[in-house]
């Protein structure tokens, strides 16, 4: 009998947000989320007993919680730094990944919905935008930026950042995020400086 422990399930969550962001979430089984996690089926409809749909939401939802505890760290030192560190953390995934992964709550959010319903993955990746977005216009507040401009910058932050790691993955380049972090650090700047 296989033994349950929250280390286990944590890496089953973290095997499933991994694959997610490879192959995206139609193009990935429940088995094969297991099999990456080098988990045991059994395992995980025992912590996943609603099957798929229930492991990617905590998959995406593990995704941001892993970013929102990196953001709110750096950005402790300004707007400027979450940016950085936000660039930084996607950087790594698709270098370290050979341009193979991208972020798993972005592959759930683009992916068709059955017709007529929303998944608990999307409504879960829609969190974990706005979450990513509230710390961002926190810091942009904190530094003298009016509520609207900061909360539309932080929306701008993270809807670049995520697009721009999709171009990376496409062009197997980095230079895409290069561009976009030298044009969102100089908007930054001129927003706090205005």
């Amino acid at each position: 009998m296989t033994k349950h422990s929250p280390a286990a399930r944590e890496r089953i969550v973290a095997g499933a947000a991994d694959m997610i962001s490879r192959r995206g979430l139609n193009a990935t089984s429940i088995r094969e989320m297991a099999k990456h996690a080098r988990a045991p089926l059994g395992s995980t409809y025992h912590y996943f007993p609603e099957g798929k749909q229930q492991l990617a939401t905590e998959a995406v939802r593990h995704t941001g919680e892993w970013v929102a505890r990196r953001l709110r760290k750096e950005l402790e030192a300004g707007p400027v730094a979450g940016l950085r560190a936000f660039l930084d953390l996607w950087r790594k995934i698709v270098v370290d990944s050979d341009f193979r992964a991208g972020c798993p709550v972005l592959a759930v959010s683009i992916e068709e919905p059955p017709t007529g319903e929303t998944p608990p993955a999307v409504v879960a990746a829609a969190d974990v935008f706005t979450a990513w977005e509230s710390l961002l216009s926190a810091s942009l507040r904190e530094h003298g930026v009016e509520r609207e401009q900061a909360v539309q910058l932080a929306t701008l932050v993270v809807a670049a950042v995520e697009g721009t790691v999709a171009m990376c993955r496409a062009k197997r380049s980095i230079e895409p995020l290069d561009h976009t972090a030298e044009q969102l650090q100089a908007l930054i700047l001129a927003t706090i400086k205005g």
